[in-house]
């Protein structure tokens, strides 16, 4: 390892999208190496709207590896972080910039410090997989700057012993996180099971119910279930592999009765095992309840599926439409239902792909306050509506994989200083 002067500074920056289980991931056989007692699914979701960007950087100057989060430093001290920064020593290569005269052998990582900074441009810990894009964008940057020559596949067991769901974050589309059967874990990685492009009519729709970190974290309440649930076991052992089965064959034939039939029945079993854990694990609030409610009851008057939803270990909700047109009758319900309160703006509480907004005819405040109620509940009592229940919606799609940023302007760190350009 070496050039002349201590003051060279290498960095990488990319970007990863986030993703959203439709056949859930609850429970570890094994903490350590985040191995999980299920398969599970996921849809990725567009980086435009929700993703994590990451910068790391190395130098001789650097006195010890540290991070910053959201502009706010973080101890690097876990055992996560240190699993994933071990094993990606571990397979680094050789690099060499003649130019700038910086050669570093393979063994020469090991003695090198990182400095890493990362943004989500969503809310973190609040169960929207922020972990999941941190974890994923933070293996894959650094592989890119270590010169590490491993597939995907197996970067993604590496990104699994960040955050379980993180290694389905590796790839676009339509992802299957194989549970594995190796004491080891390098079986349990994930694999794309379709791209982004396969089912392109899909929209997303996330109703950010509540952007607070939640009181259990996902880590505590899986141990918790696992040690306590009696429903977790007939879930993983029984449930779970026919419906894998069942959602690969919707998501190849692009069937969008079974893949929500299966989506909203695994969200539900999901938040009963939460139930059924001791004590009883509460991810979801009474807007959750009022969201399923307001899909179930579209649903049965229509007598067809007309919309998905799924929730992860936390209130917000992400649902599911076959096409932009339901995905615009689907808006227009939730803004009738979970209008802006005082003071909000409609460029604010609609976020994403605002093109969804204009195909609902909605172009302003007042046009949400004229909305009438939707049909299938005429025949009930006045409907009820809930404003500022819902602090802002998404509207998304499908996305693609992770990806290297290249021009500077991306990057979260000073090639100069080697420290965040934005510090709280």
């Amino acid at each position: 390892m070496a050039a002349e002067s201590h003051n060279w500074i290498l960095m990488a920056t990319a970007r990863t999208p986030t993703n959203i289980a439709v056949i859930k991931y609850w429970g570890k056989r094994d903490e350590n190496l985040i191995l999980p007692i299920n398969d599970s699914i996921s849809i990725t979701l567009d980086p435009d709207h929700l993703s994590a960007t990451t910068t790391v950087a190395v130098s001789p100057s650097f006195e010890k590896d540290r991070m910053w989060l959201n502009g706010k430093e973080i101890p690097l001290s876990g055992g996560r972080y240190q699993n994933c920064l071990r094993e990606l020593r571990s397979r680094a290569g050789d690099f060499e910039d003649e130019k700038r005269g910086i050669q570093i052998k393979k063994e020469g990582w090991n003695k090198l410090h990182f400095h890493i900074a990362s943004y989500n441009n969503f809310p973190t810990a609040a169960g929207l997989a922020s972990s999941a894009a941190g974890f994923a964008c933070l293996v894959f940057s650094l592989a890119k700057l270590m010169n590490v020559k491993e597939e995907l596949g197996q970067l993604s067991a590496i990104a699994r012993q960040g955050s379980g769901s993180a290694c389905r974050s590796l790839y676009g589309g339509f992802v299957k996180w194989t549970m594995g059967n190796e004491m080891s874990g390098r079986d349990s990685k994930a694999v794309q099971l379709a791209n982004e492009t396969h089912w392109e009519d899909l929209i997303i729709i996330v109703a950010v119910v509540s952007s607070r970190q939640k009181e259990t974290s996902s880590t505590s309440g899986m141990r918790e279930s696992v040690e306590t649930s009696s429903l977790i076991q007939h879930r993983a052992k029984v449930v779970v592999p026919s419906r894998i089965l069942q959602m690969e064959e919707a998501i190849r034939n692009r069937n969008f009765s079974s893949f929500a039939r299966l989506t909203c029945a695994d969200s539900n079993q999901f938040h009963a095992v939460c139930l059924d854990t001791s004590p009883p694990i509460f991810y979801m609030n009474d807007t959750s309840h009022r969201i399923i409610n307001l899909v179930e009851r579209w649903n049965r008057h229509e007598e067809t599926l007309q919309v998905a939803y799924t929730f992860d270990a936390g209130p917000n909700a992400v649902l599911i439409a076959p096409n932009r047109k339901v995905a615009s009758s689907l808006l227009q319900r939730l803004l009738f239902y979970f209008p802006p309160g005082p003071d909000y703006e409609l460029n604010s509480y609609v976020l994403g792909d605002k093109t969804i907004l204009q195909e609902a005819g909605i172009e302003s405040l007042n046009h949400i306050e004229a909305l009438k109620p939707p049909p299938e509940a005429k025949d009930k009592v006045p409907s009820q509506r809930f404003a500022g229940d819902v602090s802002y919606f998404i509207c998304t799609r499908s996305g693609k994989g992770p990806e290297i940023l290249m021009e500077e302007e991306h990057a979260l760190i000073s090639s100069q200083t080697g420290l965040p350009k934005l510090v709280t």
